[in-house]
Formats: structure tokens, C-alpha cells, sequence
């Protein structure tokens, strides 16, 4: 028997939304130059949570384009949203700079057990007591991103028609999956980690990633790269290094196969990075294609 297409519906229902997310609440916390350009540390209430931002914009009037820019994982639990102006060692540098000199603001986001709410407990626990609550913990990450983008999206200096996904990794997963659950996402831009579940957990590869990617009853509606296509026909952009333990070709190649399939009636806008000989990490190449990639489908 057929199992029915995967939709943003079902996604939704699977993880946990009773409805869709209501835009954060924010106040500036602090403001500072950062080069050319001007830094503000934001206050986010999200769900109730006290949550931390970095909220980077260009020199120069606007409205701009913006890109809610997603951190990633890497047992790094010390990097959250300051990814967006520090970087990481996968990453060849830190993204907020690099998009504010192309004129487009980037807002990124504390996630729990990251950054400033490392407190709240560790990845194991918080994922075990989100089950317990009737969602996982994908759902919870996801919900707070989707408040972050209804805020991004009403600032007057940013263009809410012309906003962006963009992460590497754990980063890379919620930049589609938020895309797919978003329609007023412009773009969306992932490195590093798309490849099917179902191949990955027959070769017991799926245990490399952390707790929070689990999403129960997905592999009875979809997969990936389902997921991914739901994004379709708006402008997407993958990267991925052939020697990725995160995503092999068992795991990469049907994937995308999938994914073609849903651009197959606008293919020029689907764009797929391959680094030959690369692992999980950004390449000098990568980096150059994405900010062209975001340069070219957020201009006017």
C-alpha cells in the first residue's frame, strides 16, 4: 500500500505543535558596532522562555533581507546563537559578517542545552522529559525558531518577503525542516546533514547525531528527504562532503533523488553542492556558493 504524501500538516502533528508558534516577544538588551555595521544582543521571551539573540544588521536603510541563521550542534554545548559572530571550527568563518557585508541582517538564537541555557539541563534529559510532555524535543527547538522568524519578520527594518533559513549541521536540519514548515520562508540554505534516517539507522549510523533529532512515527510518513522536498518550488541550496560519516550515499543519494523529484518543474532553483573528499565540515567552495546562493534569491 502507497503511504499518502508527507505534508507540513503531518509534520506538525508529529511534532507535537498544537498550533502554529506566536511571534517572540523582544526587547534590545545591548548595542555595539561590529565593523561596518551594528550588533544588538537581544531579550526573546519565547513559550515563557527566557531566551538570548544576536540580531546583526547591515550598514545602510532598509528594509533588507534577512536570514534567521540556525547553530548548529557538534557537543559544543557552549556555542549558541554567538556562532552567528564567532563561528565554529566546521564553519571557515562566522556567518553574520560575511551576510552584513552583502546588505542582509541575520538574527540567530540560543537553543537549549546551548549557549546561555546550558543550565536548563543536559540534551538527554530535556529530550526524555519532551517525550514525556507529548513532543520531542525537534518540536520544542523548532516552535522557538518559528516564534524567532514571526519576530524577524515584523521588524520594520527587515523586508518579512525576503528571509532566509540558513545552518550547518544540527543548523542545517532546522533550516529545512522550519522551511518546510513555513511558507513565507523565502530560501533555505543547509550544510552538512541531509541523507535519509531509515539507511542511516540500518547501518546504526543514526546514533552519531544527538538526542534531539528524533521525530517518532516520521519513517511511517517520510523520510529526509520528504521532508526537505516540501520546501519545493521555493529556492534551496545543499551542501554536502562525500565523506560525511553523517551522510554516506546510502543515506545521501536517495535523498536527494527525492528531492530533484520535487524541483523537477523548477530545477534552477534547487542548487546541490558535492565537496569531493570532504567530511562534516564547510569548504572554502561551500561557503562561496551559499553566500552567492543567498545574495542572488534574497535581492530584490
Amino acid at each position: 500500500m502507497t503511504r499518502p504524501a508527507l505534508t507540513a500538516a503531518r509534520l506538525k502533528t508529529l511534532l507535537g505543535w498544537a498550533g502554529d508558534p506566536p511571534p517572540a516577544q523582544a526587547t534590545i538588551a545591548s548595542s555595539r558596532a561590529h565593523g561596518a555595521h551594528r550588533l544588538h544582543e537581544i531579550a526573546l521571551t519565547i513559550n515563557g522562555a527566557a531566551i538570548t539573540g544576536l540580531f546583526m544588521l547591515p550598514d545602510g536603510p532598509g528594509p533588507h533581507p534577512a536570514v534567521l541563521y540556525a547553530h548548529a550542534h557538534g557537543n559544543r554545548y557552549t556555542i549558541g546563537a554567538d556562532e552567528l559572530i564567532l563561528g565554529r571550527p566546521a564553519l571557515q568563518g562566522p556567518y553574520g559578517p560575511a551576510l552584513a557585508d552583502l546588505g542582509i541582517a541575520s538574527l540567530a538564537i540560543d537553543l537549549a542545552p546551548f549557549g546561555a541555557r546550558q543550565a536548563q539541563g543536559a540534551e538527554a534529559a530535556l529530550a526524555k522529559a519532551a517525550l514525556w510532555h507529548g513532543g520531542p524535543m525537534m518540536g520544542q527547538m523548532l516552535a522557538e525558531l518559528a516564534a524567532a522568524f514571526g519576530w524577524l519578520a515584523a521588524q520594520p527594518m527587515i523586508d518579512g518577503a525576503r528571509i532566509a533559513t540558513l545552518g550547518l549541521s544540527m543548523g542545517g536540519t532546522h533550516a529545512y525542516w522550519l522551511a518546510a514548515l513555513e511558507p513565507r520562508i523565502a530560501a533555505c540554505a543547509h550544510l552538512c546533514v541531509l541523507a535519509d534516517i531509515a539507511p542511516l539507522i540500518a547501518t546504526g549510523a543514526h546514533d552519531l547525531h544527538g538526542p534531539y533529532m528524533t521525530v517518532p512515527g516520521l519513517l511511517a510518513a517520510g523520510d529526509m528527504g520528504d521532508v526537505a522536498a516540501l520546501v519545493a518550488p521555493r529556492p534551496q541550496f545543499v551542501g554536502l562532503g562525500t565523506d560525511d560519516p553523517l551522510t554516506p550515499a546510502p543515506a545521501r543519494d536517495p535523498a536527494l533523488a527525492r528531492l530533484r523529484m520535487a524541483y523537477r518543474a523548477a530545477p534552477m532553483v534547487l542548487e546541490v553542492h558535492l565537496s569531493q573528499d570532504s567530511g562534516h565540515v564547510e569548504t572554502p567552495a561551500m561557503r562561496a556558493a551559499v553566500l552567492d546562493f543567498l545574495q542572488r534569491h534574497l535581492s530584490r
